[in-house]
């Protein structure tokens, strides 16, 4: 498989990917053009897609349809976010609140930060404390939203990978930084339709002063944990990492 792309390739590709993220519906040459500034023929547009057809990274659900991103074409957007870094999520500020207020019990805490993570997100959200072997979950009902899950069969088979998931969680082969599963990558099961984002990270940990005082939480030496984002594939990819990379900065 050829996987080189041109600059312009690239910004259509990373142009339709948004675009299918946003809408959740294929798109077209027309609306590329109207959007995007690509600087060429609407008739050039439609044979660089064809060309992102042939190399994998789109794909056309039916003849006369718009295209829809590969696993391929996640990856290579995805991969571009790397590249480019990251800006701090205004959001951020919510959870230096939680920290400071949540910090008596670090599962309270684990719970509260899990449920502020869905909700920015719009996904499920999953934490797990390695050192006390606890897991929890927030934010079905915001993922299940999600026009996906009106396919039959799919909460199940999402539910199946957030089990295994949930099994295998001490297993992740992830040292530091975020690690992104896209569709076929999934460890837990061999499933194309959800994607998963996750880093290892340090819960804050309380230390006790001489009252007055209150108590002072001390980042990055705190209870060992995971946390994870995970919904379809077709998910707010530079929203949601770069949310998980100012959090994880947060408690470091």
């Amino acid at each position: 498989m050829n996987t080189k792309l041109t600059e312009r390739q690239g910004k259509i590709l990373n142009g339709i990917v948004k675009e299918y993220i946003d809408s959740a519906q294929p798109v077209s040459s027309q609306l590329l053009e109207k959007k995007y500034d690509f600087n060429i023929s609407p008739a050039t547009i439609r044979i660089e897609m064809q060309k992102l057809t042939d190399k994998d990274f789109l794909f056309q659900p039916h003849t006369s349809a718009g295209r829809i991103p590969t696993d391929w074409g996640y990856r290579f957007f995805v991969d571009n976010l790397f590249e480019e870094g990251f800006s701090e999520e205004k959001d951020i500020l919510k959870f230096e609140d939680l920290i400071e207020k949540e910090m008596g019990d670090t599962v309270k805490f684990l719970q509260s930060l899990t449920k502020n993570l869905a909700h920015f997100s719009s996904n499920l959200a999953l934490g797990y404390l390695l050192d006390e072997d606890i897991f929890w979950k927030e934010g079905w009902e915001e993922v299940l939203r999600e026009p996906e899950f009106k396919t039959a069969g799919l909460i199940s088979n999402f539910a199946d990978v957030i089990e295994r998931f949930e099994k295998d969680v001490e297993d992740i082969k992830i040292n530091s930084g975020i690690k992104v599963f896209i569709g076929k990558e999934n460890p837990f099961l061999k499933t194309k339709e959800f994607s998963i984002i996750l880093s290892r990270c340090r819960f804050p940990k309380k230390t006790t002063t001489h009252p007055p005082h209150p108590p002072v939480p001390q980042k990055g030496d705190g209870p060992r944990g995971i946390l994870a984002i995970a919904g379809p594939k077709r998910m707010a990819y530079d929203r949601n990492i770069s949310l998980m990379n100012s959090l994880i900065k947060l408690l470091e």
